[in-house]
Order: C-alpha cells, then structure tokens, then sequence
C-alpha cells in the first residue's frame, strides 16, 4: 500500500486521548476537528530529555530522518516509556515539487497526513501573511509621503510554493524602481523568528527588530518605525499556538514551524520543543538534510536560545546514501559517515547511529556498514520502522535510552563571543571541513555594515546546499580542503542571525521537470499522490 492508503487504514484516536497521554486536559486544546488541535497551555511540570535526529549528506528523496524520528517514539512507547515528537510543518513547496510530503513514510506516519502536507491548520498562511504585510506597509510608506527616508528597502516577500520566476521582479513605487526578491514561506525571517521565539512577547519583540531597509545616512529602519508589530502579533497569535496530531500508534507529537535547513536553521518552533519537554520525559527533534546543515543550527543557534542541553544525537544512515555519496560504491561512500560523526563530537554529547532500512538493502551491506560504525565506537542500530512501525525500531529505542544516561557535556562550536567572520572560519573548519573561505566583494561590504551596525555578535546560519559538506553538491563522500565561497550575508535582525549565503544556493528554490503536483489529484472525494 502507498503511505496515503495506509494512512487511511489506521482507526485514529480522538485527539482528546492523545492529549491525555500529556496530561493535557479538553481545557489545554483547541479542536480542530476530531484529530488535530492547538495547545493553548504553556508549560507542564516535567523537564524532559531532548534527542535530536539527524543525517548524513542525503540523496535528491531525503533519507528517512522523520521516519525514523516516528519509530523511534512508537518504539519508546512500546517500551512504556512517556515520550513525544517535537516536529516541523511541512511546506507546500517540497509537496508539490520533488521530495511529496513530510510526515514519515510507510507505517511509521504522523496523522492525519493529508492535512499536515497540506493547509494544515493555517500556520504558513498566516506567516506569509504577516510577511507580506510588512513588504506592503513598506512601500505604502514610501508611496504616502516617507517620512522614515527609506531609500533602499532589505527586506524581501515570500510564498510557500517553488517558483524560481520571483527570485528577482521589478516593483515601481512613487516614481522610483525598486528590485524585490521572494523567499519561499520556509526561509522567510518572519519563519525564522517565528520558530525561535520563546513565548508572545518574545516574538512581538522579535517582529519589532526586523529590519526592512536604510534610510539616506545609511541608518537601518525597522518594523517598529513603521509601528506595525502589533498588527503582525495579531496576524501570528492563533499560529503561535502548537500543533498536537498523532502517530499511527497513537503516540503524541507537536507539530508546529518549518523552517528549511539548506536555507533556514531547519527546526521545529523553541515554543513546541519546550512544551513537549516540560510535557514528556523524552523529547525525539529532528533537524533538516544532513548533520552539516540542521544538526549544527540545532545545536549552535536553537540550544543556545532555548536552554536546551540535548541528551543524545542519532545520526541516520542509509545504505543508498553511501552509496550515492561514493558514485555508487558503498566502501567509497562510507567515508561521509566519517564526516559527521567528526563533525558531531565536537559537541560533546552521546552519539548513536541509526541505519535505516530499506526494502532493496542487502544484509551484506547492512553488516558491512554496522561493523564499520561499531569499529568507530559508536552504537548502532538498524531501525526497520517504515516496514514494522514502533516494533522495527526497538532495540534502536533501547540503544537511544542507554545512550541517554551517559554524561552530556553540550557545547557550542561557536558563540556570541566570536566575530561573523570567526565563526564562519570555525564552521569551516569542524564542520565543512574547508581550509579556506572567499568573500565576493558584496559580502565583504556586508561585513563591514555589519560591523558599523553592531551586529558582529549575532550568530550565522549557513546557507548551502544539502548534498556535500562543501558548498560544491558535486563534492560528495568526504571533500577536504576545498573553499567555501561565502556570496552575500543577510542581515535577519529580528530573528536575531546572520544568514550567510555560500555556492549557489538560494531561497526560492524552483520546481523540477516533473513536478509530484502531476501526481496529486482528488478522486471519489479522497486525496490521491501525495506521499
């Protein structure tokens, strides 16, 4: 059966139970519908244990890290453990474009997933809402008299669905030209603050701090000079509140924020990631594409912000990643598990590595690479969730829970302390493993504004591409000392980052030549194609 039809076959529980399971009471939620709901409660009494699921380097269909992140807290249930998922929402982008939807795969699902993969509860619409407003009440100010002097507008409009044609359009506004360009919803500041605020004062104070242009003495203007973060925290306040589904096992996850990790920093909302803490007493994140990209946000951006000293990271393997990475030789391929798991100590935190299984994997392979990790000292541990939901990830569940009692001493790579281009020569270094960094002319002026701004401090998110720890996707395996080709760096004060923009990457990604929207379609009144 395809994922829909299994989906479908599952009786779901009311979404009253599965609150229960967090001690949640009809009064914590707001319904919608019988298996979806908002949590309207903001803390509980517990202090959970936090694992983040990560990858290596993935192919162009993802490797299964939310699949496994599902298995592994139906298999901690099935070991009576009280667990929870703390996961993104998926973007309508991805769904239609090439990788379908984001909600696990066989019978290791969230539910109900054509809502999820789709409008689910309006958290996007909402985000590219407030997002837009903010591009429209800035040139209506330029437009009605511009007080504030803008001269040269920063900020820039989005929408959640690939369309390479609005990386760069041409706005006429009180006489004068301006170029705009749009992000998808998911690499949007607006996403990004959105997902690291701690409560609603946090992120009406965040709003307030985007800067949406400079004035004629070059002086930054601000969302606060236009007196609009009140209307935006209207817009926001009902998608603040986090998203509660459930497995196809009935195990509790919060689903709420999407930021992407080749663009964004890649995880669900702090405000999600706290309540399920303080909800459960173990908490399963995961963190976009590979360790390189979402792994080291997670952990040098969202930890820092959110107070979280994560227990343990599970890094997901799959056999035809190895191979994908390696030209189609597993020996050769194996190399870019090394790149992670180097990459990822430097964190100080238990390690444990996950192979996920896929029906064409031969036993031959999967006992090659097991014994290569074990050989490295490190746990592993097959997870056949997909095939046999929490059952296929236990004894991957019981090597996570061990994991889990051994000492975490969680630290940074970088921090505030560091200068941006200290940090991105750190990051190049531990992570990227590159032994030289080029400035284009434009970013080494964005540095120097930066600088003159007081921004230095800000941490970075890395924007390149998912396939390589390079910026270079044709770099697969383990590339060593190549150079990373910083192009321009955006200044995200409200989200309080700096992203910086290597290789040829970009924020609004583009549709492939055969879209997954040729698939989908409404029969008999039932979704079909979405995967």
């Amino acid at each position: 059966m395809s994922d829909i039809e299994i989906a479908n076959s599952v009786e779901l529980c009311d979404i009253k139970e599965v609150a229960s399971k967090l001690n949640l009471t009809s009064d914590d939620i707001e319904m919608y519908g019988k298996n979806k709901a908002k949590i309207v409660k903001d803390k509980g009494e517990k202090t959970g244990k936090v694992i983040l699921v990560t990858a290596v380097n993935p192919t162009p269909y993802g490797e299964g890290k939310t699949t496994v992140s599902i298995g592994l807290a139906d298999a901690f249930n099935k070991l009576n453990e009280n667990v929870c998922l703390a996961l993104r929402e998926p973007s309508l982008g991805p769904v239609f474009g090439i990788k379908g939807g984001a909600t696990g795969g066989g019978y290791s699902q969230i539910v109900p997933m054509e809502d999820i993969n789709l409008h689910f509860t309006g958290d996007f619409h909402a985000i590219s809402s407030a997002n837009n407003l903010i591009s429209a009440a800035v040139y209506n100010h330029i437009e009605k008299g511009n007080s504030l002097d803008i001269k040269k507008v920063t900020f820039s409009r989005c929408l959640d669905v690939n369309d390479r044609s609005l990386r760069n359009i041409k706005l006429e506004c009180n006489a004068n030209e301006y170029v705009d360009h749009f992000n998808i919803t998911a690499a949007s500041e607006v996403m990004a603050l959105f997902c690291l605020a701690t409560d609603i004062d946090d992120l009406r104070k965040r709003l307030s701090k985007i800067m949406v242009g400079f004035n004629s003495k070059d002086e930054p203007v601000y969302v606060k000079d236009l007196k609009l973060e009140g209307a935006l925290t209207v817009l926001l306040k009902d998608a603040f509140k986090p998203n509660l589904v459930q497995t196809l096992e009935g195990v509790p996850a919060i689903v709420h924020g999407g930021p992407f990790a080749n663009i964004a920093h890649g995880c669900s909302s702090i405000k999600s990631i706290n309540l399920a803490r303080s909800l459960s007493d173990y908490v399963i994140t995961e963190a976009g594409f590979g360790s390189d990209l979402g792994a080291e946000k997670f952990l040098d951006i969202v930890c820092p912000k959110a107070g979280i000293n994560p227990s343990t990271v599970v890094l997901v393997v799959t056999i035809r990643a190895l191979k994908y990475n390696g030209d189609g030789s597993l020996e050769k391929g194996i190399s870019n598990v090394d790149a992670h798991l180097n990459h990822l100590k430097h964190y100080n935190v238990p390690i444990v590595v996950a192979i996920n299984k896929f029906s064409d994997d031969s036993l031959e392979d999967i006992s090659y690479v097991k014994e290569y990790i074990e050989n490295l000292g490190y746990q592993c541990s097959v997870s056949d969730a997909y095939n046999k939901g929490g059952e296929g990830a236990v004894d991957l569940a019981k090597a996570v829970i061990k994991s889990c009692s051994l000492p975490s001493n969680f630290n940074t790579i970088v921090d505030d302390s560091m200068d941006i281009e200290d940090k991105i020569k750190k990051l190049n270094l531990d992570v990227y493993n590159s032994s030289k960094v080029e400035y284009s002319d434009e970013a080494k002026e964005k540095l120097k504004l930066i600088d003159t701004i007081g921004l230095s401090h800000l941490p970075i998110c890395v924007a390149k591409t998912q396939y390589s720890i390079s910026d270079n996707p044709k770099l697969l395996g383990y590339p060593k000392d190549n150079i990373l080709h910083v192009r321009d760096l955006i200044i995200n004060s409200g989200a309080g980052f700096i992203t910086v923009l290597s290789g040829k990457i970009y924020t609004m990604p583009g549709l492939p030549k055969n879209p997954n929207y040729e698939n989908i379609d409404l029969v008999d009144g039932k979704i079909r194609g979405l995967f």
